[in-house]
């Protein structure tokens, strides 16, 4: 239930943030999380309505709580150009079957992912009867397991020691793994956070404004930190070869994107998706554009950011656009310049590659 208030509050601010007008604010008592700086440059400005090629969004969630709102979504789909949705529920039981149940009224929209169940995971058994509720799930109509998120206390939260909790690589989570991989089930993982979390919190953090709130404390015995977390992705996917591995969010390695590039170069099982990270990624142009495009056949299109219209076209004015010095409300205090993708990588990142593992279900 925790969680599940989180998402609304986020859905909320999101959506707050992309439709609040800009107030400016005294200098002598501005506080830093609230500077919001306003470009003076006098540069094209791309308005990106609908996306270049159709879409489908790998990475949402569960934002759409009543068929009115689902029904508005699927509406926002059509005038965005948007194919295609994947809900990561990270959900078993009665609220998966609930969620997608829900869902099950545009079934060609939508594809509804589950999650572990990791009810005494520190039991004996819990391995049977947890890849027998993943066979359930996928009975229903589950076609693939995600979100699976570890910022460095495991991936269960069932002690206040994170020392107890399992991560990525632990070898109790390998039969729910080849279970995925008899299935056909990519496994959506979200591997540490954006590296500032994990800086110290002073004036030298480049990603303060964001980092501080989202601040990993590295203090606390058994935590995990960012290298650490690395190891765990790599390791699982290593030990997987079978099973397909997407790690959300770039793998949170948009600091050094060369970290992920070793990981796609060695693992074929290796996919990532780019949501979340349009704020990071688009302050780095020429990298990212260079990464993107060497990487055309293994990076997949996600949102993660609520359903609002301006933040679904901000992405597209990310991607597809060469606009130069220009924002979006958010918690960032970084300038942003668009990608100006080839085509080709468009069409791969926006749509071909997710339809190439769909299309794998089953095999």
């Amino acid at each position: 239930m925790t969680r599940m208030i989180h998402k609304v509050l986020l859905t909320v601010a999101v959506t707050l943030l992309v439709t609040a007008p800009s107030l400016a604010q005294d200098v002598e008592n501005l506080k830093l999380r609230d500077y919001r700086p306003q470009s003076v440059f006098r540069v094209p400005v791309t308005d990106v309505t609908r996306a270049r090629y159709p879409v489908i969004d790998v990475h949402a969630h569960d934002y759409a709580r009543t068929p009115g709102e689902l029904d508005a979504w699927v509406k926002k789909m059509d005038t965005l150009g948007i194919e295609k949705i994947i809900i990561l529920s990270g959900r078993t039981g009665s609220q998966f079957e609930e969620i997608i149940k829900r869902y099950s009224r545009y079934p060609a929209r939508f594809d509804v992912w589950c999650g572990f169940d990791y009810t005494g995971f520190d039991e004996p058994g819990w391995a049977e009867r947890a890849v027998a509720e993943l066979e359930k799930c996928y009975r229903l109509g589950a076609t693939g397991v995600g979100e699976i998120s570890d910022k460095g206390m495991g991936i269960t939260r069932s002690k206040d020691d994170p020392s107890h909790n399992m991560h990525l690589d632990d070898p109790r989570m390998k039969p729910l793994f080849e279970k995925c991989a008899e299935l056909g089930m990519p496994v959506n993982v979200h591997v540490a956070d954006p590296y500032w979390a994990y800086l110290p919190m002073d004036s030298t953090n480049d990603g303060l404004m964001s980092a501080y709130r989202w601040r990993i404390d590295l203090t606390r015995e058994g935590i995990y930190d960012h290298a650490k977390l690395i190891q765990t992705l790599e390791n699982a996917v290593r030990d997987n070869p079978r099973t397909t591995f997407i790690a959300c969010h770039l793998a949170n390695c948009d600091f050094d994107l060369s970290i992920l590039g070793r990981l796609l170069d060695r693992y074929p099982n290796l996919y990532a998706d780019i949501s979340a990270r349009y704020y990071q990624t688009a302050t780095i142009p020429r990298q990212v554009r260079s990464f993107y495009s060497k990487y055309r056949d293994r990076l997949m299109y996600g949102t993660d950011m609520s359903t609002a219209t301006e933040m679904y076209r901000f992405t597209f004015r990310v991607l597809e656009t060469a606009d130069e010095h220009f924002y979006f409300r958010y918690t960032y205090h970084w300038p942003l310049y668009g990608l100006d993708l080839d085509d080709d990588v468009l069409k791969k990142i926006y749509r071909d590659n997710a339809l190439r593992l769909l299309d794998r279900k089953g095999k």
